[in-house]
């Protein structure tokens, strides 16, 4: 976007932690952005206050059960105010949302892999995509950025791109990538050694697996530096997120996985790092706040004043690094597996660790079992489950083989 147009986004998962705080900077820059289209799964009277206070008509629940609800008539009164207005229940009514007329970006802050299909209705209609749901990357990552390199020459052709710099149509929000990106502007790629995936360690950083025999949710969710929703968090504590983030890497910067590496940065400053050939290293530092990243994904190519405090870095006291406990925490180690041998295996392993993460939040499975359960079924799919391990064609065959990993991982919850 250029001059004093206000860019229009649609945010998708509104009601939870990403999708508040991207309304957050919507809050800080009223002159530069404007809400068109909400989405959320169930927090419908959540939904409703954020369609008021930002005069938001285009929305949409994903569980049907509420439009019989008393508040489905007050978000029924909410669209009809507008005179282009529309409510929608329903995963279909969620995803069709990425193509609400007018609408410059995406948000895509669903949780799950559910927002694979999301991701690809936002850039197929051509819009920017500002995505937060890793999964559509993890599991469709081959379909994502064919389509992201279509709309990014689209942009190009009509003069909406920066003159240097990507074209932007997909922008992560993710500390992690939105500061490889940042560090990746005006450089070369083939003079690119190593990216560097920084990891917080989670909350239990140092302890063995005997020590975490006996781990509960509570204790999984207290994270030390984040402030993040409960299934990122778990991820974040198995280092899960970080195997989810190599991945997403591998994707967004065409790196292959020899070339990314993790490394634990505990007080959470350093957010990655590109290492170049000539053996420099930049680093991107900043606060521990998601708004930061959120902010950047759409305003780039522009910087818009902080939302937040600016790091001290009088205060930081050290900076720390670490290599990862691979052995302990398994997840990391299985996700880039899945990664290496890509096809529909990232799918499998992303879907049974949803539901191991679930089960576990709910007290039916154990903390070390979410990593067991993981690569008993990510076993089976190479054994022949589900056929096998296929290249990803289509995101029917990928929603296929999450399905039965579901069912799968469901059988091997301990």
């Amino acid at each position: 976007m250029t001059g004093n147009a206000r860019r229009k986004i649609v945010v998708l998962g509104s009601t939870g932690s990403i999708g508040r705080q991207t309304l957050d900077v919507v809050r800080q820059h009223p002159e530069k952005l404007q809400v068109v289209g909400l989405a959320a799964h169930s927090n419908a009277k959540l939904l409703l206050a954020q369609a008021a206070e930002f005069d938001v008509h285009c929305l949409a629940l994903a569980d049907e059960s509420l439009a019989s609800a008393p508040v489905g008539d007050l978000l029924q009164a909410q669209a009809c105010s507008g005179g282009d207005g529309f409510l929608g229940f329903g995963s279909d009514a969620v995803v069709g949302l990425a193509r609400t007329p007018g609408a410059d970006v995406v948000v895509n802050a669903l949780v799950g892999a559910a927002g694979l299909r999301a991701s690809v209705e936002a850039l197929e209609g051509g819009r920017v995509l500002a995505l937060a749901n890793k999964e559509s990357l993890v599991v469709g990552g081959d379909l994502i950025m064919p389509l992201s390199r279509r709309v990014d020459e689209a942009r190009r052709g009509a003069g909406k791109a920066p003159k240097a710099g990507p074209a932007g149509a997909l922008m992560p929000i993710d500390s992690e990538h939105g500061a490889i990106y940042q560090c990746l502007i005006g450089e070369e790629a083939r003079e690119v050694s190593r990216l560097w995936v920084t990891a917080s360690g989670g909350p239990f950083r140092g302890r063995s697996r005997e020590q975490l025999s006996g781990v509960t949710a509570s204790e999984a969710l207290a994270h030390p530096t984040w402030s993040m929703g409960p299934k990122i968090t778990i991820d974040s504590s198995t280092l899960m997120n970080k195997g989810l983030e190599v991945i997403e890497a591998h994707h967004l910067f065409a790196m292959p996985y020899d070339r990314i590496s993790v490394v634990v940065q505990p007080q959470s400053a350093i957010h990655s790092m590109v290492e170049f050939v000539d053996g420099s290293v930049k680093a991107h530092l900043g606060t521990t706040d998601m708004r930061i990243p959120i902010q950047y994904a759409l305003s780039y190519p522009e910087r818009w004043d902080a939302p937040v405090e600016p790091l001290d870095f009088t205060k930081i006291g050290s900076l720390d690094f670490a290599a990862p406990d691979t052995d302990t925490f398994r997840c990391l180690a299985l996700a880039r597996c899945a990664g290496e041998t890509g096809g529909t295996l990232p799918a499998v392993m992303n879907a049974a660790n949803e539901v191991a993460v679930a089960a576990f939040l709910a007290g039916e499975g154990t903390y070390l079992g979410i990593a067991e359960c993981v690569e008993a079924v990510m076993d089976a799919h190479v054994a022949g489950g589900a056929g096998g391990v296929q290249p990803a064609e289509s995101v029917e065959q990928l929603e296929a083989a999450d399905a039965w990993a579901r069912e799968e991982a469901a059988r091997q919850i301990r």
